[in-house]
């Protein structure tokens, strides 16, 4: 059994954190625990907007506190996310990630992360392995 605390967690290297200050990210489990996905929660700072495209990974995200909004950038469309809403990127979808209000995510990842992926400039984490 593995049993993690998050604020533990964020005071080690588990806690990653974007170049340009937009998010961090606490990877409370990794592909190394032994399952087949990772599981972080992440939180997106008020007033930023991510470019993310995650082209190797399948991502479901659920909101746990403040506000945004997602635009999928093939149609233009925008989903406002809120407390108690989830968002499931389940065709790798283009998309862009802004925090009206700083977000507190749940995010699990398939397959999972190994702990110190940050987006590359097209939004992507790199595939398992490269």
């Amino acid at each position: 059994m593995i049993v993690r605390n998050l604020d533990e967690a964020r005071k080690t290297d588990r806690k990653v954190a974007a170049a340009n200050g937009n998010w961090d990210s606490t990877r409370l489990s990794l592909a190394d625990d032994g399952g087949n996905c990772s599981f972080h929660i992440t939180r997106i700072f008020e007033g930023t907007e991510t470019h993310i495209h995650y082209k190797n990974h399948f991502e479901a995200v659920y909101c746990i506190e403040g506000e945004g909004e997602v635009e999928t950038l093939a149609d233009g469309k925008i989903w406002p996310i809120k407390p108690g809403d989830i968002y499931i990127l389940d065709k790798h979808d283009d998309h862009l990630l802004r925090a009206s209000k700083t977000m507190h995510l749940a995010c699990v990842f398939t397959p999972g992360l190994t702990g110190h992926e940050n987006h590359r400039a097209d939004g992507s984490y790199a595939a398992p392995g490269e």
